[in-house]
C-alpha cells in the first residue's frame, strides 16, 4: 500500500515539474535597450536585459536585470497585444526619455509603464 502512494506521489511529481518550469519561464524575456531610458525613476543604460515579472496580470512587478544583478523593479501592466506586431520592440517617448512599453511578439504580450513612474 505504502509503496503504491509513493509511486502514486512521485508520477504525479515527475508530470508537474516540467509544467512548473513552464510556466516560470513564460514569465520573464530577454531584451536589448538601444539608449538609456528612465523607468520608475531609475536609468536603464544600453544593454541586454532580463524583464522578469510577478502576477498574473494585469497589474504586475517588473524586474529589470542585468548581467544577472536587479538594477530596477517598477509596476506595470501586462496585456495582450494585437496580432499585427510581428517583431520584439522596446517603445520610448523620446521627449522625456521614458521607456514606455515593451512589446513580445513569440507570447503576444507587452508590458505597459506610465511615465512618471
Amino acid at each position: 500500500m505504502k509503496l503504491r502512494n509513493y509511486v502514486a506521489f512521485f508520477s504525479i511529481l515527475a508530470v508537474l515539474a516540467p509544467l512548473s518550469a513552464f510556466a516560470r519561464e513564460k514569465n520573464q524575456h530577454s531584451i536589448e535597450i538601444l539608449n538609456a531610458v528612465q523607468v520608475g525613476g531609475k536609468q536603464l543604460e544600453p544593454g541586454s536585459y532580463k524583464v522578469e515579472w510577478q502576477g498574473a496580470g494585469p497589474e504586475v512587478q517588473v524586474t529589470f536585470l542585468h548581467n544577472g544583478k536587479a538594477v530596477a523593479t517598477v509596476p506595470g501592466t501586462l496585456k495582450t497585444n494585437d496580432s499585427q506586431i510581428t517583431a520584439d520592440a522596446v517603445q520610448t517617448d523620446s521627449a522625456n526619455n521614458t521607456l514606455n512599453e515593451i512589446d513580445f511578439r513569440r507570447d503576444k504580450e507587452a508590458l505597459v509603464f506610465q511615465s512618471g513612474m
